[in-house]
């Protein structure tokens, strides 16, 4: 299984919010690019960017640090964070993403789901499921929608998608621990999945990596990294 340490950007920082509230924001580095580089020499084998800026109000301040981090590692980069559109798609591409996350798209639009996995192919787009109190939520987790999780990943399934980023917000930056109910029900799905939320210590990252032949086959890790509940090194060695 592979460990994914997470660097949210808001307003040019690497932060950490809880259960993604800006009210509940905590700065870890004025420089996103430098943390990037670190958890690559800590022994990241893919990198989770989130532009929240993006996410929450389609502001673009971000996209030079972005580019900066696709740069700077040489290892895969996933972007995620208000691109709704093709050429948002394309741009991030272009700034040098591995691969894209999309995440309002595949409820307000999801014909933009399916035309970029026709064009970029299915293993380079990602699909966020959301979930909060079974429910999706979108918009930088604002809005909770009417659309239940196993509702959206049948209908991702049809039009093609392969791989979903699964997150419960409730436990999102809490340390509670994942989502082990909800991950099991997910890979009934048979997709391949991107645990996140609620990893508190490397015995979490040993308890997700059994459900790894049913589908899971990594786990973002964000606060608890920032915070030294453990040290990404370790947990690398721990579930590879």
């Amino acid at each position: 299984m592979i460990v994914i340490p997470a660097i949210d950007i808001r307003q040019g920082n690497s932060v950490r919010l809880k259960q993604g509230k800006i009210d509940a924001e905590t700065i870890y580095s004025s420089d996103p690019v430098f943390i990037a580089k670190l958890w690559k020499e800590k022994g990241a084998q893919r990198i989770h960017v989130v532009d929240l800026d993006g996410a929450f109000n389609g502001m673009n301040i971000n996209k030079d640090i972005i580019k900066s981090i696709c740069m700077e590692v040489d290892i895969p980069v996933e972007v995620g964070g208000g691109i709704r559109d093709m050429n948002k798609i394309k741009e991030v591409f272009y700034m040098g993403a591995s691969y894209v996350i999309l995440g309002t798209a595949a409820i307000y639009d999801p014909e933009i789901v399916r035309k970029s996995i026709d064009k970029y192919g299915p293993k380079k787009i990602i699909v966020a499921v959301d979930a909060k109190d079974g429910k999706i939520a979108i918009g930088g987790w604002k809005d909770i929608t009417q659309v239940g999780i196993l509702e959206l990943v049948n209908r991702l399934k049809k039009i093609g998608v392969e791989e979903i980023l699964y997150t419960d917000i409730s436990r999102d930056g809490m340390f509670t621990g994942p989502d082990l109910l909800g991950l099991e029900k997910l890979c009934e799905s048979s997709l391949r999945i991107i645990a996140s939320g609620g990893v508190k210590t490397i015995d979490d990252l040993i308890e997700l990596k059994k459900y790894e032949e049913k589908g899971v086959f990594a786990a973002v890790v964000g606060s608890a990294l920032y915070t030294s509940d453990f040290k990404l090194e370790d947990a690398v060695k721990k579930v590879q």
